[in-house]
């Protein structure tokens, strides 16, 4: 009864925050870049990127680069097991004045992909205590919002998504370093 009653309360701030980002102002520029940013999560940026730095960086940024290539396909695996045990239908889907991309996703929602694939690769490139660490969690926000805005994802599917991408770097980078 209990556990009942939190699970509601959450789901209704879940949906509250949803229709707040979602239904933002809609300026054409925001709108232009938040289109464009929510690809830094996807798996094309994500593993080109991880790759690129792999091959052709010097130390220590190649073996961070490999640890965060590891943490993205580890945190793909965990991500999609749980899509499919959860089952979670996009709000787009399931609320209604939603606002939505261009060709939205109708595979389920939770947690978020992109979310979970920024934070798996930024988490250990933030190990290395550098100023781009700033400019890597301000990115990999922007892509979470971006995931709302455009009607993807609720809260929820976001936080999850970066706890799970950032847990699976964590570990990675800690079982690498052994």
């Amino acid at each position: 009864m209990i556990i009942t009653r939190y699970m509601e309360q959450a789901h209704g701030w879940d949906r509250r925050i949803f229709h707040w980002i979602n239904r933002t102002q809609n300026p054409t520029m925001l709108h232009a870049a938040l289109r464009m940013l929510t690809h830094l999560g996807g798996a094309l940026f994500t593993i080109t990127l991880t790759l690129s730095v792999a091959l052709f960086a010097p130390e220590p940024w190649r073996t961070t680069s490999l640890q965060s290539f590891a943490a993205l396909a580890i945190s793909f695996l965990i991500t999609t097991l749980i899509k499919r045990k959860v089952q979670r239908i996009r709000p787009y889907l399931a609320l209604e004045d939603v606002r939505v991309g261009k060709n939205p996703l109708k595979d389920p929602s939770f947690p978020s992909g992109h979310s979970t694939a920024i934070f798996s690769i930024i988490t250990p490139f933030l190990f290395m205590g550098s100023w781009v660490a700033v400019l890597l969690l301000v990115m990999a926000l922007i892509v979470c919002i971006s995931r709302i805005y455009l009607g993807l994802h609720y809260p929820s599917d976001c936080l999850v998504g970066s706890f799970v991408g950032s847990v699976t770097a964590v570990l990675t980078v800690a079982v690498i370093n052994l």
